[in-house]
């Protein structure tokens, strides 16, 4: 029964997917009135883009950020960790509880661009302003890309994490939740504001729930009466 209340819930949130991007489009046409961090950003992206085509991908790097990710959000949920193992075929790490967001949390969490934003947030304690922001910014691009393409090439192989919770939900969720950590970082960047993030998702995902019942009911509609 599990796996199949699952797959419901998979299905139902496909249009919140929808929503979501409706969001992040948004935001996005908000932040890149910014433009230098808009341009560093996206040149981190391309850039690491390019060292994925061009160079030898660094596995055990990605590695080694997933199973601390699994650590890290198991340490949020009182679990402990233990015997930590990375290797260029895969890894793993012990921990005494789990649940979804500490299973799937390498899948959405950009652990490397966390580390990048912390450091800035760090160094901004000591040295006011913050030096060289493009510079963080094209970091954090940088790094967000690793994970975004180290992410969607995962998924595209077996993956235990996803498997236990089935793919069809695994993937929508990882798809939203990924959207809206990006959506958190844009507003927290920027002047927009999470009091208006959170009307701009609620507006969005509720047009889509309401379009695809519109949609269903027309195609329900025409079958019964063609």
């Amino acid at each position: 029964m599990g796996a199949f209340l699952r797959f419901v819930f998979g299905i139902l949130l496909l249009p919140a997917c929808w929503g979501v991007s409706v969001a992040l489009a948004g935001v996005l046409s908000v932040s890149c009135r910014m433009e230098a961090c808009s341009l560093a950003f996206l040149g981190g992206v391309l850039a690491f883009v390019f060292c994925w085509i061009l160079l030898s991908h660094p596995v055990k790097t990605y590695v080694l950020g997933h199973e601390l990710t699994h650590a890290l959000w198991g340490l949020l949920f009182g679990a402990v960790p233990s015997k930590l193992r990375v290797r260029s075929n895969g890894g793993s790490v012990n921990l005494t509880k789990s649940n979804l967001l500490i299973t799937l949390a390498p899948y959405f969490f950009p652990f490397y661009a966390v580390l990048v934003v912390l450091a800035a947030v760090l160094t901004s304690l000591f040295v006011r302003p913050l030096p060289c922001v493009p510079l963080w910014v094209f970091l954090v691009g940088f790094a967000w890309s690793f994970h975004v393409l180290f992410t969607f090439d995962s998924l595209m192989e077996s993956q235990p994490d996803v498997n236990l919770y089935g793919r069809v939900f695994s993937w929508p969720f990882i798809f939203i939740a990924n959207v809206l950590v990006v959506l958190a970082g844009l507003t927290f960047a920027t002047d927009y504001g999470f009091a208006s993030l959170g009307r701009l998702l609620c507006r969005a995902c509720a047009s889509s729930y309401v379009g695809c019942w519109h949609g269903g009911a027309g195609l329900v509609s025409l079958i019964v009466h063609p």
